[in-house]
């Protein structure tokens, strides 16, 4: 897939394309954002909330100044100036997330926000209209707060209610949408959502945060699936994971086994089970997980 959502040094590309300091016509420029993070409208018309709702406004002192996404930068309300920015920026491409509670106010499918379609419509078709793809994530952290009170991404059913979630999206807007990513950051989901540092907030790595680890790759899984079976011969839309990876060197030689061993601990974990040809997590990881 020829998608780039990333400001790319011009060095760089000249290094990959010789002397010619123009980009393939294939390259999207663009930018991205989050749903929590630019919405607001926490509340309005018929949105659930979110686990990132119940956190902020329930315990202090986990933003700095207390500070919460009520409004954010409210393109809940201000989307036509958002398309207008993104189309002065020049940017062909532009990677928004939809509020998982925005369109399904219970986490799950028996009700589908009528708002939430007509939002989401309106700054689709929006985009179209200004020559500029849309890219959609289907969860950037902003889980219903109704399935974190289930057990959240600790639950094995997650994986099928994400499925479900996936299932109405394509429904809904795969005649326009043609680049799909399932989940962002699964690392920061699961090892910042069980180490304090995100919402849910909870101090519970060794349990919770692995089984959240492998849930997230299972709902990506599901997801790929059922646009696999559905959707992919009437669309031919293309579907990704956006995972974030930290890289480590070696100080010396002797140090070289840990350095693998960090790199699969963050990176082997979310990417062995998709990319490898075995599956599951890397053999040294599993065997120092299950010593310890």
């Amino acid at each position: 897939m020829h998608l780039i959502s990333a400001v790319v040094l011009s060095a760089l590309v000249s290094g990959c394309f010789g002397q010619n300091q123009t980009f393939p016509s294939w390259f999207l420029f663009g930018a991205a954002t989050a749903a929590y993070q630019i919405e607001g409208g926490w509340n309005a018309d018929d949105k659930g909330e979110s686990m990132w709702d119940r956190l902020l406004h329930t315990q202090s002192g986990i933003t700095l100044d207390s500070s919460n996404a009520e409004v954010a930068c409210d393109s809940y309300h201000l989307w036509q100036r958002d398309i207008e920015v993104a189309k002065e920026l020049g940017l062909n491409m532009y990677r928004f997330s939809i509020s998982w509670p925005r369109i399904l106010p219970s986490g799950f499918p028996n009700q589908v926000s009528e708002d939430g379609k007509k939002y989401y419509n309106n700054l689709i078709n929006g985009l179209l209209e200004k020559g500029i793809q849309p890219v959609v994530t289907m969860y950037h952290w902003d889980l219903p707060q109704p399935l974190q009170d289930l057990g959240g991404w600790a639950n094995p059913l997650i994986a099928t209610w994400f499925a479900d979630y996936a299932r109405v999206l394509y429904t809904l807007f795969a005649d326009r949408v043609k680049y799909w990513i399932t989940l962002n950051e699964p690392l920061s989901i699961c090892d910042g959502g069980y180490n304090k540092m995100a919402a849910p907030y909870l101090d519970d790595m060794k349990n919770g945060g692995y089984l959240c680890n492998k849930h997230v790759l299972l709902a990506h899984a599901e997801a790929y699936r059922v646009y696999e079976k559905e959707f992919k011969l009437l669309y031919y839309g293309k579907l990704s994971m956006a995972n974030v990876f930290f890289w480590f060197k070696p100080e010396s030689e002797t140090d070289d086994f840990a350095t693998q061993l960090a790199i699969q601990m963050w990176e082997g974990r979310y990417a062995h089970p998709i990319y490898s040809q075995s599956g599951g997590w890397p053999p040294e990881l599993e065997k120092l997980l299950a010593e310890n």
